[in-house]
């Protein structure tokens, strides 16, 4: 087995019947490194409309996260720091197996939140990867111009690829 490298590249994933969805093939192999199996850890972004996927490993390193959130917090005199709201953003993530072709049912909070319809795009970013509806990341402003323009291909082969 390899050693989980992070999460880096892009991909779209259409939506498949009965409320599935494909975990793509090199984010499906990075979340098998990083779970030791097949388990997908799914959260919704505290700032964003999207989702944040990531595999088991992570959560080990939540918990300094939270302890360096929270002594940050201290030394600067931050009073709306509090440590369990922010506990309850890291840690309220869904665990959710998915099958060797990557298939997973996302429940519906989780569509909700991340405002998801269609299909779902992929934005890698080292310890966890974007989830996208590709409308809402066409909203966001002009620091995603990588990431839109590479979702817009992905949609648009996708869409060809369907009508052909």
């Amino acid at each position: 087995m390899s050693a989980f490298g992070g999460y880096s590249g892009q991909a779209f994933s259409p939506a498949g019947d009965k409320g599935r969805f494909v975990l793509p093939s090199a984010f499906r192999k990075a979340v098998k490194d990083s779970s030791q199996g097949r388990i997908l850890c799914l959260a919704a972004h505290d700032r964003f409309d999207c989702l944040v996927g990531f595999g088991l490993s992570r959560t080990e390193k939540l918990e300094a996260q939270l302890e360096r959130e929270e002594e940050r917090a201290i030394r600067l005199g931050l009073a709306d720091f509090d440590r369990d709201v922010r506990a309850q953003q890291l840690f309220g993530f869904e665990q959710l197996p998915f099958d060797d072709s990557g298939r997973f049912v996302m429940p519906d909070h989780l569509r909700d939140l991340g405002k998801i319809e269609g299909g779902l795009y992929f934005q890698g970013a080292g310890e966890f990867f974007f989830i996208w509806n590709p409308a809402e990341l066409a909203r966001m402003g002009p620091e995603w111009k990588g990431a839109q323009a590479s979702c817009a291909k992905l949609v648009a082969a996708a869409r060809k690829g369907v009508a052909e």
